[in-house]
């Protein structure tokens, strides 16, 4: 697809736009820094917040106005180079938001990717997966190993692209912040009740309210029970959420938060693939595991928040937490059939506990040199992680059945008497420091400047024979990264921000080069430009986005041995010679045309592909798109609210992409590794009704029963879920 022109319209149409609204303007207003009101209105303290650029999905709220927490300094809208996006708890409620997933639909360029053996779910964004390092929850990162209960936030916040002067070694696509519900001063709750197709149950409560007058409380909790659309597929969820504020005098806040979820469910790996290169014409529901199989996890965490104010130029940020992750895993997995339908069903056990000590601690302030203002922001992290992974004396193969024809072999039922033969306790620790300038030259021109020291240190594994004793001590990995960034932004007029921006993230490698040494880790370059507009009074906001993301340096299969004569045949021994490039836009729409009614709409499109690879056997293709990669999505709302009643419909499209494995050059197989899997969209339809403090919503969910599938590689094919309806029934209570 060829950019340029749809680039150059959007450009254009954006500017025509911005130029008919500054006919209104007598004069440019210079942009100013709004104060973030904190819990306590009588605080001096500035939150850690930003009035960031923003695709606001919230009623009632004009765009670009919402604040955003990951930020770590207050930055008004029309001054960041970066797109971002925010979801908030009125859209999570009128869309009945259950999984994390169901959130992200409304994000516009971020899409659930896969649900590998629906243990969790992955997301990706411009090309890119968002993997464990791009989650985070009240500005630190957690666990993505279990899927996070939605009824204890307050909002979700997508900060697209690099950021990694911020956040150290993150995916170049983007990060998810999600923000917890924080106490109140003033009493009050809810109590709801869900139920829905398939079994769902899940009642909720939520409190909060003063302890003192410099004390406040917060308790959310939840269970939640289904069946599934899936055979044999259950899920139970227990989740408690207390939070404690306290006032520290006028200038200090502290926030403890605590929360644990268990989530006990059967794992699920889909229909899988025939012969590798096709899904099988099978009903939404066959299952094709065990009757025993399951996951068990738990997860939790406590962390507390400090914000200082110096005075009013002056402000201190800091967060210490630990968390608690463990899985306990029995399952069959990788449905990989033969092209007759013969399966034999790969069995697996594993358990893993993993334990968490992360902090930071940030200074942000505003000063003058000469002409310029300057808004500092400057910190360090440091994080510590241990896991520790049990492998088991599993056979490799539970038994052999057919998925096409049930009848074929007759099933085992019985589970394995296993037991724990091995440990690996692997330790890491994450140190950055960062510092980033945004320097007013003009009240028209603003320059970001800012760059991190990122190191890790992957100390020895130790690996642990749990039938002799014996322990043996693995490598020590260390890896460094320098991550700047710089951008610049103009604004014609108080309406108008445009911008163009360089920003880096790495990628840490695996295996070694020709002479035995630790791969270094992959720089990835992005290049973004855009144009913000906020018209019409804030009526209606279009912004749009255009990058390029490169890695530049991938590794790939070394050429030659270390004498630079010998062809290498070893595909451990690498080389940074390989490339990737993402380009890709993102147009953003939102509007507020009449009152109570609130439009969204959204498109992307991006192309993610090998542009450079050796000619090494086990290397990857030239000019094929990355696997699992999305080229156009696009989605939108209209809500419209009187009197008591609320009515609304969501639309979510995903386009085509491809499951498998990417080819390799030299590889074995004779037939394309990658096979198509087809576009799709789903159309939700809510309608809710208020009366007093009671609030009834329901919701019609993929209303066409469309069909379509969420791959990784080719083993986990899992079906989305059919038509679906449920109900919330809430009761607010407040003095």
């Amino acid at each position: 697809m060829n950019m340029k022109p749809l680039l150059f319209t959007g450009l254009c149409l954006s500017c025509i736009l911005s130029h008919l609204q500054a006919q209104t303007d007598s004069s440019y207003i210079k942009p100013t820094i709004k104060k973030s009101s904190s819990t306590f209105k009588k605080s001096r303290f500035q939150p850690e917040a930003d009035t960031l650029e923003a695709v606001t999905v919230h009623a009632n709220r004009t765009n670009n106005q919402k604040s955003l927490n990951i930020g770590r300094v207050a930055i008004p809208a029309m001054d960041l180079p970066q797109a971002v996006s925010i979801v908030n708890r009125s859209v999570m409620d009128n869309q009945q938001a259950l999984r994390l997933s169901d959130v992200i639909r409304n994000v516009n360029g971020v899409y659930l990717a896969t649900t590998r053996g629906a243990t969790q779910e992955n997301f990706s964004a411009r090309g890119y997966s968002l993997g464990a390092n791009n989650i985070y929850k009240d500005g630190i990162r957690i666990n993505s190993g279990s899927m996070p209960e939605t009824s204890s936030l307050e909002k979700v916040e997508v900060l697209k692209g690099s950021s990694a002067v911020l956040f150290g070694n993150v995916a170049p696509g983007g990060i998810i912040n999600l923000v917890s519900k924080q106490p109140k001063f003033e009493p009050g709750g809810e109590i709801a009740i869900r139920t829905g197709s398939f079994g769902l149950f899940k009642p909720h409560v939520e409190i909060y309210g003063p302890l003192s007058k410099s004390i406040a409380y917060q308790i959310n909790g939840s269970f939640e029970t289904a069946d599934s659309y899936r055979d044999q597929v259950q899920s139970k969820r227990y989740y408690i959420n207390p939070s404690l504020l306290f006032k520290l005098g006028n200038k200090t806040e502290l926030l403890l938060i605590t929360d644990h979820l268990q989530h006990d469910f059967t794992p699920d790996f889909g229909i899988g693939t025939i012969d590798n290169t096709s899904i099988p014409d099978l009903p939404r529901s066959a299952f094709f595991g065990t009757n025993w199989q399951y996951a068990k996890t738990k997860q939790s965490s406590a962390t507390s928040i400090l914000k200082h104010s110096f005075n009013d130029n002056w402000q201190l940020n800091a967060s210490i937490s630990w968390q608690h992750y463990n899985r306990d895993y029995f399952a069959i997995e990788r449905i990989q059939a033969k092209a007759n339908g013969d399966f034999y069903r790969p069995l697996n056990r594993t358990k893993n506990d993993e334990q968490y000590l992360t902090s930071q601690i940030s200074v942000s302030g505003k000063f003058k040199t000469g002409q310029f203002q300057h808004l500092l922001l400057t910190g360090i992290d440091i994080d510590r992680y241990d896991t520790k992974a049990w492998t088991y004396n599993q056979p490799t193969i539970y038994d052999t059945i057919n998925i096409l024809d049930a009848n074929k072999f007759k099933a085992r039922t019985d589970m394995p008497n296993v037991k724990e033969i091995r440990m690996v306790a692997t330790p890491i620790l994450r140190f950055g420091a960062y510092i980033q300038d945004l320097i007013t030259v003009t009240h028209q021109i603003k320059l970001m400047l800012g760059l991190r020291w990122s190191y890790q240190d992957a100390k020895p594994a130790t690996t642990t024979d749990l039938i002799t004793g014996k322990s043996t001590l693995g490598a020590l990995k260390t890896d460094q990264a320098f991550s700047p960034r710089a951008g610049l932004v103009y604004q014609p007029n108080k309406h108008t921000s445009l911008f163009a921006s360089y920003a880096n993230s790495f990628s840490i490698n695996s295996g070694t080069d020709v002479y035995g040494n630790a791969l270094a880790p992959s720089i990835i370059d992005q290049f973004e430009l855009g144009v913000k507009n906020d018209l019409l009074s804030g009526a209606l906001t279009v912004n749009l986005t255009a990058y390029r993301i490169i890695n530049n340096n991938l590794a790939q299969t070394a050429l030659f041995a270390a004498d630079g004569i010998t062809p290498n045949n070893n595909t451990n021994l690498k080389a940074l010679t390989g490339q990737t490039m993402s380009d890709g836009i993102e147009i953003d729409f939102t509007a507020h045309p009449l009152k109570g009614l609130d439009l969204m709409a959204g498109y992307s499109y991006n192309f993610i592909r090998y542009t450079k690879t050796p000619d090494t056997k086990g290397n990857f293709v030239e000019g094929e798109r990355l696997q699992n990669s999305v080229g156009s999505t696009a989605n939108g709302s209209i809500f419209y609210h009187f009197k008591a009643w609320k009515i609304g419909t969501s639309i979510v499209y995903t386009g085509p992409r491809t499951a498998g494995f990417n080819n390799t050059k030299g590889q074995t197989q004779n037939y394309n590794r990658l096979f198509p899997v087809a576009d799709f969209t789903t159309i939700d339809l809510s309608v809710g009704y208020s009366w007093k403090r009671i609030n009834l919503m329901a919701k019609l969910s993929n209303l066409t029963n469309t069909l379509n599938y969420y791959t990784h590689e080719n083993y986990s094919i899992n079906p989305i879920a059919p038509t679906q309806l449920s109900a919330t029934i809430r009761y607010t209570f407040h003095q």
